[in-house]
């Protein structure tokens, strides 16, 4: 077992931060970060560091502190996933992706602070969706989603007003729109 874990990507972590740096989710799988108050100073200067940088047309990758931090900014969050200094940038990358489609599809497009917010739930199951213990479960938002949505049918809550039904509608049409970009 201690081999599969050695050959298996990790993650260290994910944050989503807002315009201004402050948490909106964040989950940590790695020790590198004992505290809270250093892992509130570790996203702090990871945001001031790419704050300047115009990653929102596409992913953009920087070494911090012996870690790869892949992220990407869209209206007023930042997106992070945070790996070690010898991982895959592309896996980071997708894994990035991955919880960004996730997140765009519950959220119904609407990908911003208020609404990430009120949805904060579905924000939380994604990330336990995504990542477990720094091991990578899953990378592809359509299936992330769905199995959220269905999270959020069992517990009763509805996802946003959505029926399951309407949810998978929703997650045909988005990946309709982006096999025709």
């Amino acid at each position: 077992m201690a081999f599969y874990r050695e050959a298996c990507p990790t993650i260290k972590n994910i944050l989503l931060l807002d315009s201004e740096g402050k948490r909106v989710a964040v989950k940590y799988y790695s020790d590198d970060w004992p505290t809270n108050s250093s892992k509130l100073a570790f996203e702090k200067s990871v945001f001031t560091k790419t704050q300047k940088t115009n990653a929102r047309t596409e992913a953009e990758i920087a070494m911090f502190e012996n870690n790869i931090v892949i992220y990407k900014f869209v209206q007023d969050l930042h997106f992070f996933v945070t790996g070690g200094d010898d991982e895959n940038e592309l896996i980071l990358a997708t894994v990035l992706q991955g919880f960004f489609d996730a997140i765009t599809l519950l959220l119904r497009n609407n990908v911003d602070q208020r609404e990430a917010l009120e949805n904060l739930d579905l924000i939380l199951l994604c990330l336990d969706e995504i990542v477990d213990g720094g091991m990578i479960l899953e990378t592809d938002g359509n299936i992330i989603a769905g199995k959220v949505a269905t999270h959020s049918m069992d517990d009763g809550a509805p996802l946003s007003e959505q029926t399951i039904t309407q949810a998978l509608a929703t997650a045909r049409e988005h990946l309709t729109r982006s096999l025709l970009r």
